[in-house]
């Protein structure tokens, strides 16, 4: 398996229902760091270029006007596999499919407002990742802390 990175995105409804910090722990349970995080409030314009890829399906209208509904969080994860781990915890997309004890079995209430999002291939998840991130504000947690001794500037 191959240290990598993925695209997670905690959607509005997932944030007005306050469950970031479930969500969060499902993900670190899995053995995925979070390496980068940020709440945001997309624009139209945003989330239209985000999910481009699904422009002219009958269902985009709607996924633009709910992904600008409210803040969600946009985060970077990274492990192992950290791709098909993610959305393995993530589970089935359509609501009532994803398996008991993944985030969209405790968390979706419908298809549409099913909590989160994650990449769905190494492709996707560079073009996700520097849609939201430069490299810059990402930082890796899977070095170990060898110098636990604060050091202060003089």
């Amino acid at each position: 398996m191959a240290m990598e990175r993925t695209l997670s995105i905690i959607k509005p409804d997932a944030v007005q229902n306050n469950v970031i910090g479930k969500i969060e722990a499902q993900i670190e349970g899995a053995g995925l760091s979070i390496v980068a995080v940020k709440m945001t409030r997309m624009s139209k314009k945003q989330a239209g270029d985000f999910y481009e890829i699904h422009k002219g399906k009958d269902f985009y209208d709607y996924l633009i006007k709910f992904m600008t509904s409210g803040p969600a969080i946009v985060q970077v994860l990274e492990g192992e596999d950290a791709i098909k781990k993610y959305r393995k915890v993530m589970g089935a997309t359509m609501f009532g499919e994803a398996e008991p004890g993944t985030i969209r079995a405790n968390f979706a209430t419908s298809n549409a407002h099913n909590a989160v999002h994650g990449s769905d291939s190494a492709e996707n998840a560079q073009r996700e990742i520097s849609f939201f991130f430069p490299e810059r504000q990402i930082y890796s947690r899977n070095k170990k802390v060898t110098n636990s001794k604060l050091e202060t500037a003089a």
